[in-house]
Parts: structure tokens; C-alpha cells; sequence
């Protein structure tokens, strides 16, 4: 059985600290992927001990790359490639993190066209849902490291 989480995380990823809004991976296979990542006060989405919407979008995008990252990685055996987030749909904010608290992201593929991958995303602190939405993530050819 994989260890995910003796992954770092940065081997998955194009971004690196000070945009890196994913610590660690909880689980990844070739449709889901689920994560953790705890807010700092110094992170550069927050605000007065508040992470913004726009981190939540950006732990979201990120923990899609984390999915892309292991599949190219540990299965096809393939450099990480870069992604951009091609639209959000659905996304209301029903809350947003304070400084201290986890997020615990999770992504599911729903439909994969060309180079363009649709997913369902929940992000919940504890059993509480904070943020959903469904996103689009076009991959690109190019090598991310």
C-alpha cells in the first residue's frame, strides 16, 4: 500500500513556496485525489488571520495539479506538467479559514476532454463543508520541472 503522505508534496507540483497551498497528500488515484493544508499567517492569501477566497480556488487548482503530478510521476512514469484552471462554476464561500485551521481538499475527474480535465471539488474544515464548485484544469505539454 502507498504511503501518500511520505510524498512531498513538492515533487507533485509546478508551484513552489511561497505559492505552494497544499502540505501534504492523503490519497491519489487516476480520478481522485484528496489533501491537507494548514494556514499561516504569513501566507501571501491572508488577510487580518483570514485565508481569501482566492487561496480556497488556488488549494483547489493545486490539489488537482498534486493528482496530475502523481499520475504523470508515479504512473505513467512522465515529467509534471502545467495546468491552468480554464473556469469555475457553482462556487459559493461558506466560510473562510482562519489562520491555524486545515483544509482538507478533495477533487474528483468527471469528465476528461483532450487536454482538458473537468472536476467536482469539496473543501471541508473538519465536517464542515467551507466550499464547492466544479472546475475546469487544461493541462499543458509543457514540463513543469
Amino acid at each position: 500500500m502507498i504511503n501518500f503522505e511520505a510524498i512531498d508534496i513538492q515533487e507533485l507540483l509546478p508551484q513552489c513556496p511561497p505559492f505552494l497551498m497544499v502540505n501534504k497528500l492523503l490519497y491519489c488515484d487516476l480520478k481522485t485525489a484528496k489533501t491537507t493544508f494548514t494556514v499561516n499567517e504569513d501566507n501571501i492569501f491572508c488577510r487580518n488571520r483570514i485565508f481569501s477566497e482566492t487561496g480556497i480556488v488556488e488549494n483547489i487548482a493545486q490539489t488537482c495539479a498534486a493528482q496530475i503530478g502523481y499520475v504523470n510521476k508515479y504512473v505513467y512514469h512522465e515529467a509534471i506538467k502545467i495546468g491552468f484552471i480554464g473556469a469555475i462554476r457553482n462556487q459559493e464561500f461558506l466560510r473562510l479559514p482562519n489562520v491555524g485551521e486545515i483544509l482538507v481538499t478533495q477533487i474528483e475527474a468527471i469528465q476528461e476532454v483532450f487536454q482538458t480535465t473537468l472536476v467536482n471539488a469539496t473543501v471541508y474544515i473538519e465536517n464542515e463543508l467551507i466550499t464547492s464548485c466544479e472546475m475546469k484544469i487544461a493541462i499543458t505539454n509543457i514540463d513543469g520541472k
